[in-house]
This record gives C-alpha cells, sequence and structure tokens, in this order.
C-alpha cells in the first residue's frame, strides 16, 4: 500500500512497519507499531493510522510525537478534511474526531446501515458529512443523500433525492457551509453539482468516471471521456453554462482510459489512477490557484494584471465569473471584454448606470437565473416601477398587472407595454385579466405614461444614497 499528497510518500512495508519518505527534504523514517496496520489515509498535513487496537494520528511536520487513542472495534474506514478526520466501524459506525485525537460526534440517522459504506459513498467537509443511504432496496435503491453537521451530528434538512443510483459523491472543502457544494455521480456516468442548502442539483457533465474537489480552492478535476478536466468555476453552472465551457481546462493529449480514478488534486497537479493500477501525475496551471488567493482577498486590481500577464482566456472567464458572483462590476468589464463577451459586457455596463444599490443587486440576481429573489429586494426597497418593469421585461405579464394593481400604480404602464408587444407580434389579447381590464374600457394615455416612467426615473436617482457604481 502506498500512499502521496504531493510531499510525503507513505508505504506499508509488512504488516507492522510503515515507511515515510519525505520528498522534499529527502529524508526516510521508519514507523513502527505493536499491532497490524488495518487502515492508513494521508492528506491535510497528517497521516492516520488505524492498527487493529489503536489509532495514531501525526503531523507530517512532527513524526515524533502522534497522538494516541484506544479504539473499540475494527476500523472500517477513514476520511479526513482540514479541521478534523472520520473513523468507521461496525460496532459504534461513523465518529468524527480531531487530529488531537478528541471525539466531537458520532452521527447517527434511523435506518442508516454503515457498514454497507465506501469511501465513495460518503464524504467529509469542515462542517458538513454527506453520507449516500446504502439500505434502500427496490426503485430507489442508493439515491437518497443524508447531510449532517459535523458539530454536533445532527441531521440537515431533508434528505436529497435523485431519480437515478448514486454511483459516487465528494462535498467541496473550501468556503463556509452556506458555500458548501456536493457533485456526484449516477448510473449513467452523469456528473451533478447541488448546493447543500439549496439541494437544486445541476448537471455539469456526462461520460464521467471520476471527480475530485481541489483540497484549498473551490476547482474540480474529473475524468471526462478518458480525458482529464479542470472546471476553475463549476459554480458558475447555475448561471452561465457557456461562460462554465470557457473557464475549463481539458487535457487533450493525454487518455487514461476507462474506468480511471482522481486519487488527488492538490496544488497545480491531480494524480490519476488507471484502470490497470498505474499512478498518473498530470500537472495543471498554477495561475487559478493564484487567481483564487487573490479573490479570496479582494486584491481585483493584482487579479486583471494576474489575467493580462498569462493571457489565458480560460483564467479570464473564471475571473470574471468570480467578479460577478462578488458584485464586482469593474473587473467584470475588464474580463468580459478580454474574451469577447459583449451581451454580458453591455449587461454590466447598463447595471453601472442603475443608481440604487438595490436597483444594482436586483439586476445581479436576474443574471444568476434568481427572478423571485430580484422582484423581492426591489419590492422591499419601495421600487415598484423598477420590479414591474422587471416583469414586463421577462414576459410574466400576468405578474407584472399583480404587482402593479397590488400597489395601485403602473397599472396603465403595464397595459401600455402589453399593446406594444401585441402589435409588434401581430397577436391578440389572450390573457384572461387583461381581456377584463379591455372590457372596462380602461384607456391607456400614452403621453401620461411616459411622464409617468420619467418620473419614477428621476425619484430613483433623487434617492437618500443613490449613486451609479463608482468606476
Amino acid at each position: 500500500v502506498v500512499l502521496e499528497d504531493g510531499r510525503v510518500r507513505i508505504t506499508l512495508q509488512d504488516e507492522r512497519k510503515v515507511v515515510m519518505q519525505d520528498i522534499l527534504s529527502e529524508t526516510v523514517d521508519d514507523l513502527d507499531f505493536r499491532d497490524r496496520v488495518v487502515k492508513m489515509s494521508l492528506g491535510f498535513d497528517h497521516l492516520i493510522v488505524a492498527t487493529s487496537t489503536q489509532c495514531h494520528v501525526y503531523s507530517t511536520s512532527n513524526w515524533n510525537t502522534p497522538h494516541i487513542f484506544d479504539l473499540k472495534d475494527t476500523v472500517t474506514l477513514l476520511l479526513q478534511c482540514e479541521k478534523m478526520f472520520l473513523l468507521m466501524d461496525n460496532s459504534t459506525g461513523i465518529q468524527l474526531f480531531t487530529y488531537e485525537g478528541r471525539q466531537i460526534c458520532n452521527p447517527k440517522s434511523q435506518g442508516l446501515r454503515t457498514e454497507l459504506l465506501n469511501r465513495k459513498m460518503i464524504s467529509l467537509s469542515n462542517d458538513t458529512l454527506a453520507v449516500l443511504d446504502a439500505g434502500q432496496a427496490g426503485v430507489g435503491a442508493r439515491s437518497t443523500v443524508r447531510f449532517f453537521d459535523t458539530a454536533q451530528g445532527r441531521q440537515i434538512g431533508e434528505v436529497f433525492t435523485h431519480n437515478l443510483e448514486i454511483r459516487e459523491l465528494a462535498l467541496s472543502q473550501v468556503g463556509s457551509n452556506t458555500d458548501r457544494q456536493l457533485i456526484f455521480i449516477d448510473r449513467n456516468r452523469d456528473l451533478h453539482i447541488v448546493p447543500v442548502m439549496k439541494r437544486a442539483p445541476a448537471k455539469l457533465a456526462a461520460m464521467v468516471d471520476s471527480a475530485a474537489w481541489h483540497d484549498t480552492t473551490g476547482m474540480l478535476a474529473g475524468t471526462v471521456d478518458q480525458k482529464l478536466t479542470v472546471w476553475y468555476y463549476p459554480n458558475e453552472v447555475f448561471v452561465d453554462k457557456a461562460l462554465l465551457a470557457k473557464a475549463r481546462y481539458v487535457k487533450v493529449d493525454l487518455e487514461f482510459g476507462q474506468a480511471a480514478q482522481v486519487t488527488l488534486f492538490s496544488g497545480s497537479k491531480a494524480m490519476v489512477r488507471k484502470s490497470d493500477g498505474v499512478q498518473a501525475c498530470v500537472a495543471v496551471s498554477p495561475y487559478p490557484i493564484m487567481l483564487y488567493d487573490m479573490v479570496k482577498k479582494l486584491q481585483w486590481d493584482k487579479a486583471t494584471r494576474l489575467c493580462r500577464f498569462i493571457k489565458d482566456p480560460s483564467v479570464w472567464a473564471s475571473l470574471a465569473a468570480m467578479a460577478m458572483a462578488a458584485k464586482e462590476l469593474n473587473t467584470a468589464e475588464v474580463a468580459f471584454a478580454a474574451i469577447d463577451e459583449v451581451d454580458k459586457l453591455n449587461f454590466v455596463l447598463k447595471v453601472r448606470q442603475v443608481p440604487t444599490e438595490e436597483g444594482r443587486n436586483a439586476e445581479l440576481a436576474l443574471y444568476r437565473r434568481r427572478p423571485e429573489e430580484a422582484e423581492a429586494i426591489l419590492i422591499q426597497a419601495g421600487l415598484v416601477y423598477r420590479a414591474v418593469k422587471m416583469n414586463i421585461k421577462l414576459f410574466r405579464w400576468e405578474r407584472a398587472l399583480a404587482l402593479a394593481e397590488q400597489a395601485r400604480q403602473h397599472v396603465e404602464t403595464v397595459l401600455y407595454y402589453r399593446q406594444r408587444y401585441l402589435v409588434t407580434a401581430h397577436g391578440e389579447e389572450t390573457l384572461a385579466r387583461f381581456q377584463e381590464l379591455a372590457e372596462q374600457g380602461v384607456v391607456v394615455n400614452v403621453a401620461a405614461v411616459r411622464q409617468g416612467i420619467q418620473d419614477e426615473k428621476a425619484k430613483e436617482a433623487a434617492r437618500p444614497g443613490a449613486r451609479r457604481y463608482a468606476a
């Protein structure tokens, strides 16, 4: 058994002896145990060794003083994340420990059969534990995922259910619990991503054999159609799939064959194990990692200069997606211009002209495909005209009219735009509420409507604190 994390190589030489090789310092140490070694796990600067009676926790910066605690049963699975590790046996089930050996919690749920779980069916992050329910039988077998809080072991919300059997899952490792994402591969070998809090899945790719999150950023690597693909900003799948396709890297000159597994994605390299057991180390661009670090520190000017230096469209696309997510319009404008996304560039320029912060936030929510959230922002801010106009632009005529009638203003504005639309489309009125108003003889005063629109724009620009986005 050989484990690697890019800096340390661990080899199980015999059943009671582990050899540690530090690649950077070129040192070799022997770790001897009194009992047979059952499981090992290496990652996040720690080595976990479970023997038949004890668990040893080593820090890769200090091999002399491990934390040791006794075990009640034979360990069947070890998993690690940045702040803790998971230990599973058949008697106690799932247990979470700190790297000092202190037990945090023992997550349990009715009907959860932990003895059927393997490392592809369970995933751990700093705040969330995801477990595939393997105890089901019949039509919905292995299609349900349970989420647990790692602090107290309680189940988070309702279970998530997919319409097909899930073969593999993994949680993202960076950010807070509100940013946490789950990826899973189903029976059709489709790769999906779902936010833990929202539970609305989106399909990332097809013909996927395996996938793994980066250990320090939000990047994702997977073997797609026998080639390694790296998504620099996979969250963009919920917003713009065209931009997502630009913000990725595909290793086209190397095929890994069928059933290749991504075993490690750390730093600027990915480890892929082929079906014959051969490990291949693939170098990926270090620039997206630098970009994530700059964005985390809000160093948008440095991030823009980095993209100008390397001239890589995929990194520009990643910066554009990150800037839009952070509402950093100046950087987004430069990035969209660099990759010739004219429509998105015009949208950013238009949003910058909106005089109120609430109006800009609503437009950006609309960009993220959340019209209900955008409408709620505008209504809460008292921007009724902008909310009505937004629904008109989305051709949600009935909702626009309902808002206008509820606020007792701009009803004639909705009718005016509806009549213009029908004339342009050469259509007849088919919506019941609009037909009722026409039968009631409601007449649209075009001059008054246009004057009302101008008055609303002036009133919005004169609101306290209203100012255009700073260049």
